[in-house]
Formats: structure tokens, sequence, C-alpha cells
């Protein structure tokens, strides 16, 4: 769904206070302390691999750059960073991850635990029973959408076992389906005890790729609107009622009518058992496919034994999935069970979910109402004129390839001091395929007709470029195939209007004379299916024809990875 910050752009290059992540990290501590703090990279800068599209070619690079964001987490922003992963479902490399722990522990890291390798369950498993030295240094087997299900080799490695990345479902009642039957089927068929949802909060515009798959949506930051999610509450009923550090209980987690429980405790007494009933087709997870199977109302007897056999009265909360009015029930707490010589029975329907515990401090907060939805600005500008920004990047731009930040132009006669940058000059060692050129989205998907105005300055001589764009239709992994109305200005002097960010659907090239180390102003005007450009606010072209995209974001992005500057940015 787009690029973030690195805090190392180049070689030489250190900052911490990019983007935000050390913002979000240091809010989730704010509400509990106890929180984990989780690294893992899915790109890396290209400085890292020296021109190879690979992160283990100097694999004492990619640790110093790993460890360097670990330590800079601590000295900046006081954040302990708990966990740090590989490479997020790409090859992991045993020497890397070897040399990783050397690294850590020779900074003082050694409280910092590995996670390996956030892709399938092998070949990491097999490697680590063949490898002993491997299997020292890796702390967590991570998998990624497990289906609920682990190998062999992983339970044989002892090793603890976590599904680090999961659910990735919009997140309406199935979704939250999805979620309630894979926390506890994680660890009731695989032995997982962590679960992670990618992602936690759906803060990007929505017709990106996998739009709306966090546990809640807050995807309006002009309005301030934003939507708690049934996801959410059904996390509660595992969250509020346990801790990391606590254990899961052995048994069959397996009910007989169909659903799952699982029961933990903190060793000192509490207790907490989670049931879920959902049915196959209100639980599909996004990915893996899901095997057909059954769900029938049921009478569950529970029998607490040893310890437990003290408990005499449990807590309870209880949410219900509704897909036949819509109206579910969501985290209500109902009255206490009364626990009878180590045994109570409880009637669950299908779609249900039930927390029982011995701790009474749940509670289902009120927030204010949020403010009401409010569609992007239909006019809407921004001049960078920021002195101290709270952020590195403007607000509602959304990087898909490059990143996008203030810049002072210390040396500027005065119109053009504080503008915004393109800064990465070199393509990334990529996740997915990133496009060849630079792009941030930015407005309403649904525009149709728009004028975008935008001053901007190439760096790049010779072979430099940049664009501004109208009607864009994509960006995330799907970026390399983004249409659009693209407005494109060169440091040879020429022009080009191309119907893609790749630039080979030509609509319209010619002379513009603009040249590299100069302010132009470029204007791109889209009504129905004409498009016009201006340059300087002169017409440079017109009456170019489009036929689609119909409708689409605004945008402003490089020829390549070069830097650029952009200053003025006006959308009607």
């Amino acid at each position: 769904d787009g690029t973030e910050p690195s805090h190392m752009h180049y070689e030489n290059d250190e900052n911490y206070f990019r983007g935000y992540e050390w913002w979000l990290m240091k809010e989730a501590k704010k509400r509990n302390p106890k929180i984990k703090l989780i690294g893992l990279p899915w790109a890396f800068p290209g400085w890292i691999g020296k021109g190879e599209n690979w992160p283990y070619d100097y694999p004492d690079i990619t640790a110093y750059y790993i460890v360097s964001w670990i330590l800079g987490a601590k000295q900046y922003h006081d954040l302990d960073i708990d966990y740090i992963g590989i490479w997020n479902e790409r090859a992991f490399n045993s020497k890397y991850i070897k040399l990783l722990r050397y690294t850590l522990d020779k900074h003082g890291l050694e409280q910092v635990r590995i996670i390996a390798s956030d892709r399938l369950w092998e070949p990491i498993s097999f490697v680590m029973m063949i490898d002993s030295e491997l299997h020292g240094v890796v702390d967590v087997i991570g998998a990624h959408y497990p289906g609920t299900k682990t190998v062999q080799n992983a339970i044989l490695t002892g090793k603890k076992l976590w599904s680090s990345e999961d659910y990735s479902t919009f997140n309406d009642d199935v979704g939250a389906g999805c979620w309630a039957r894979i926390l506890n089927q994680n660890y009731v068929n695989g032995n997982m005890t962590s679960t992670i949802a990618w992602n936690l909060v759906a803060s990007y515009y929505e017709e990106l790729p996998f739009g709306r798959c966090g546990l809640m949506t807050a995807q309006e930051p002009w309005s301030g609107h934003y939507k708690v999610e049934s996801p959410i509450w059904i996390t509660a009923h595992t969250t509020q009622f346990t801790q990391p550090g606590w254990s899961y209980l052995q048994m069959d987690g397996h009910l007989e009518g169909g659903g799952s429980f699982v029961a933990l405790t903190d060793g000192l007494g509490n207790l907490t058992i989670i049931i879920e009933t959902m049915s196959h087709n209100h639980s599909k997870c996004i990915r893996p496919p899901l095997p057909n199977f059954n769900v029938i109302p049921q009478r569950a007897t529970f029998y607490l034994r040893g310890s437990f056999y003290m408990v005499e009265t449990l807590q309870v909360w209880h949410s219900r999935l509704d897909f036949e009015s819509g109206h579910s029930s969501l985290f209500q707490k109902l009255r206490p069970v009364k626990v009878w010589k180590g045994r109570f029975s409880l009637d669950l329907n299908v779609d249900e979910v039930y927390t029982l515990t011995t701790l009474k401090t749940g509670r289902k907060y009120g927030c204010p109402e949020p403010p009401p939805p409010q569609p992007f600005p239909s006019n809407y500008k921004d001049d960078f004129n920021i002195r101290n920004p709270p952020f590195s990047e403007a607000p509602n731009f959304a990087d898909q390839t490059g990143v996008f930040e203030y810049f002072v132009n210390a040396s500027d006669p005065g119109d053009h001091v504080f503008t915004l940058r393109q800064v990465v000059v070199q393509r990334p060692i990529t996740w997915v395929s990133d496009a060849d050129q630079t792009i941030s989205v930015i407005g309403n998907f649904k525009w149709v007709n728009m004028t975008v105005t935008c001053d901007i300055y190439i760096e790049k001589p010779r072979d430099g470029g940049v664009f501004i764009a109208g009607r864009v239709d994509n960006g995330g992994i799907y970026v390399r195939r983004t249409k659009g109305v693209f407005f494109w200005v060169f440091a040879d002097g020429t022009y080009r209007v191309t119907g893609d960010l790749a630039g080979e659907e030509i609509l319209m090239k010619g002379l513009a004379g603009v040249r590299d180390n100069a302010w132009h102003t470029l204007t791109l005007n889209i009504q129905g299916n004409s498009a016009s450009g201006l340059l300087n606010g002169y017409p440079l072209w017109e009456n170019v024809t489009i036929s689609k995209p119909q409708n689409g974001w605004a945008a402003l992005g490089t020829r390549s990875f070069e830097l650029a500057q952009f200053d003025n940015f006006q959308v009607e």
C-alpha cells in the first residue's frame, strides 16, 4: 500500500525521525507499556546491495543497517524493540541470521529476539534441524497465513511457533469471524502462541490494494472520521484477559459440535477461556482457502481441575455475529457463570465468541462519536511552508514508489525555501515490483474532472524529469501497471503526455523548453474525455483525447529514482 522512509536513505545518512512508525510505537506504549514491538524489513535501500537486488551479499552491511534502527529506537525514542525479523516473505540466509545475532550481542542487544523467516514453515524448520548454530540463534519460527496448521519439523525444533502475519481480510463481520476463528485455532490446530494481524488500522486510501483489511478503519485524516470495526471487539475477547507471558494450557481444544476453545493462565491462579463457534461461510479469511466444516448449536460442559478446581465464578463476555439482521452484539458483559465442583455448562449457538475469566478488568470503552465522514476536499492546496513539521512527509500524500519529504532550500531567494522533495536516488532492494518511476498519490479516487497545478524543479541534468497527473488508478503492489493522465517535462527541454506511469502509452509529445535547476509551473486540466496542459500559465498542449481511466487520484513524481522538488501543489 505504499512506501515508507528508511532511517538510512544513503550510506552516510542516519535519521530516526522519518515516517509515522516512531510516533505510532510511542502512542502504543502510552496506552499499553507492556505491548511488544517487532521490526521486519519489507525492502532495503539500494546501497545495501551495492547495485544488486539482494540483501545478503554483504551481510555485515545489512546487519549494521538493522541494528542501527534498533539502537536509534532506543537512543532517540526510548523504545525497546523486542523482536526482529529477517526479510518479509522472501528468502532467508543462515549466514546473515547468525551474523545478525552476533551484531546484536556485540551492541548489548542480547534481549532482542530473532524471528525467522516470515514466509512458510519450510525450509526454515528443516534447516534449523540440521544446523545447530542456526537453531541456537532463532528464537521464534514465524509463518505467514498458515491456515491454522503447522508442520512436524517446526514442532520438532522445540521453538515458539507464531503466525507472524495473518488475517488481511476485509473488516466486516466475516472478517471478524475469520479473526475469531484463527485467534483460537492457530493454537488449537497449529500450536501457535501468537497471531499477528496485517494490518492494525486501515489508514490508507481504500482503493489501494487490500482496502479496509485492518482491524479497524481510519482512512479520513482530513475529516477525523474513523470506525471501530467488529474485529476490534473480537480482539478484545483475547487481549483484555491475557498478556504476553501468559501460557496456553495444553489440551484438545476442539468442540464436539464444531468450533474451538483455548485456556490460558498467568501462572498466578488466573484463568481465561475463549470459545468460538464460527461457521465456515462466516469466517473465511482472504487466504489460504478454507476446507469445509460444520458447526451446530451445542451444550458444552467444561471441567476445571488442579489449582482451578477452587474457582467459584467466572466473568462472562459475549459476542454474536448476526449475519441475518446485520445487528451483531459485540463484546457484551453477561451474568457471571457459577462453577460448581469444578464444572460448568454453556449453551453455544453458531457464530459466537465467549470469554470466561477470573479477571474482573474487562471494559467496553465508550468513546465520543467520531466526526462524520467527509470526502477529500474538492479544492486542496499545500505550499509545504512549515518550519518544524510534526512528520517528515506532507499530509495526505501517499508515496507509492520513492519517498517525498519536506525540504528546506537554504539557498533559495525566498519563493521556494520550503518544498517537497523526492529523495530516493537508487532503486531499493524491492519486496515486490516498485515502479521505475517515483510517484505519490493524493485526493479522492472518485474524482473525474480536475485541474492539478504544481511548481516543479528538476535537479537531475540531461535525463531528469518530473510529472503531475490525474485520474491515477493504481498503487501499492500494482504500481507498475498504473494508468492515468500523466504530464511530463524533461531536463532536455521536451514534454510528453502519457496514459500510464511507465510512459509507454504516448498521447502527445513536443518541445517545452523546461530546463533543470529552475522552477516551472505545470497545470494539467482534465474535463470529460479531453485534457490540456499549461506551462508557466501558458497553453502548451490541448485537446488530447482521454478514454480511460474514467476517474482516479491526483499525483506527482519523477521519471527515475532522482532528486526533484515540488511546491505550491493545488488540485481542484
